[in-house]
């Protein structure tokens, strides 16, 4: 196990394209760190670097004490787990574990300690004579991680490891892997689009925007304090309502038209007033305690099970907003209702930079 430190690390590739710029992160050694952001965010190629796949065009990767810059791959004590599976379709499942170990001239028990080891963790013992077709794609996604495994190494790097599989899969794979990153304690940095699955596996988010860091910290705090609009559309779903205002006669106005009004806050004339889906609460009359209050129309109610989404909008032709009710709710389309939130759930960004106000 391992720290490993990112010191203002940039990537650029030829034609000037910066996809990587200047990025710093210190993961603590056992941390499971994920990095988040949109396709083309510069995720994977941060986690390319720390494996040695890219050149670092300029600043360090630290793996503990050591500066890897130009440490080759096979020397970083790293261990990869690939979208694709990558496992030898003429190997069995016991050979496609040893396989690396093997190459390293390790001992024939060591390397049965280890892949039995490694087997029992993943609960793919029955399976080591099995070739890859013979499995499913989620035991051999429990192969690809095995064979990580088995090498022990100082970190492991999941690069969207869960991609191929589908939704109930994902969600096994997902509790194997923070189980699994748990009783090993091996540090981890797991890159992914699927904020869903980031807010469930790490122990820190780094969100990625554009090849920089928008926000890192705990997802319960990335969840209630987004450091811009970018992370407070980005994490979350559905995605937290993001409405331009104005001040207007010592409240707020939507820019474009009327239907919301609240309580400013200090120090300029526009902003962006931020409030999640769970946040809004249908009433029959505002409270005058409500950060927020709005008139809108009822467009679209949306069972999803155990809820249910309320897309409504301000007005003729005004901003559409989403709204989490109980699944038991029975509003129509073309309804009028009145919504509020409270000061605690009103978050405010600026119009300009997009950045939090506190």
């Amino acid at each position: 196990m391992a720290t490993i430190t990112l010191d203002t690390v940039r990537k650029v590739y030829a034609g000037n394209v910066e996809a990587v710029k200047g990025v710093s992160i210190d993961i603590a050694d056992g941390e499971f760190i994920v990095l988040v952001g949109p396709s083309g965010c510069g995720k994977s190629t941060l986690l390319r670097m720390v494996a040695g796949l890219e050149d670092i065009t300029t600043g360090e990767v630290k793996i503990g004490d050591r500066l890897v810059n130009n440490v080759d791959p096979a020397d970083r004590d790293i261990a990869m787990v690939f979208q694709n599976y990558a496992l030898y379709p003429h190997m069995s499942v016991y050979n496609n574990l040893a396989y690396g170990l093997k190459n390293r001239g390790m001992a024939k028990d060591e390397i049965d300690r280890r892949v039995k080891e490694a087997a029992g963790i993943l609960e793919i013992g029955n399976f080591l004579d099995r070739r890859p077709r013979q499995l499913s794609g989620g035991q051999r996604q429990r192969v690809a991680m095995g064979r990580a495994i088995v090498r022990e190494p100082a970190a492991f790097l999941f690069d969207e490891p869960l991609s191929n599989l589908d939704a109930k899969l994902r969600v096994q794979m997902r509790v194997e892997i923070k189980r699994l990153q748990r009783s090993l304690g091996t540090t981890s940095v797991y890159v992914t689009h699927d904020q869903l699955e980031a807010m469930t596996l790490a122990d820190r988010l780094v969100v990625l925007n554009g090849g920089v860091i928008e926000q890192i910290g705990s997802p319960i705090s990335v969840y209630d304090k987004p450091a811009s609009t970018f992370v407070a559309s980005f994490i979350g779903s559905p995605a937290m309502n993001l409405l331009p205002v104005t001040v207007r006669d010592g409240g707020l106005a939507l820019t474009n038209g009327s239907g919301l009004s609240g309580k400013n806050a200090n120090g300029a004339d526009s902003y962006t007033v931020g409030v999640r889906p769970e946040h809004f609460e249908v009433v029959e009359t505002a409270s005058a305690d409500a950060a927020v209050t709005a008139d809108v129309t009822v467009n679209v109610l949306e069972p999803v099970g155990a809820e249910s989404f309320l897309y409504a909008s301000f007005g003729e032709g005004g901003p559409e907003i989403v709204v989490r009710v109980s699944s038991h709710a029975q509003y129509q389309p073309g309804q009028k209702l009145v919504l509020q939130a409270m000061p605690e759930d009103v978050h405010f960004f600026d119009a300009d930079t997009g950045k939090r106000i506190d």
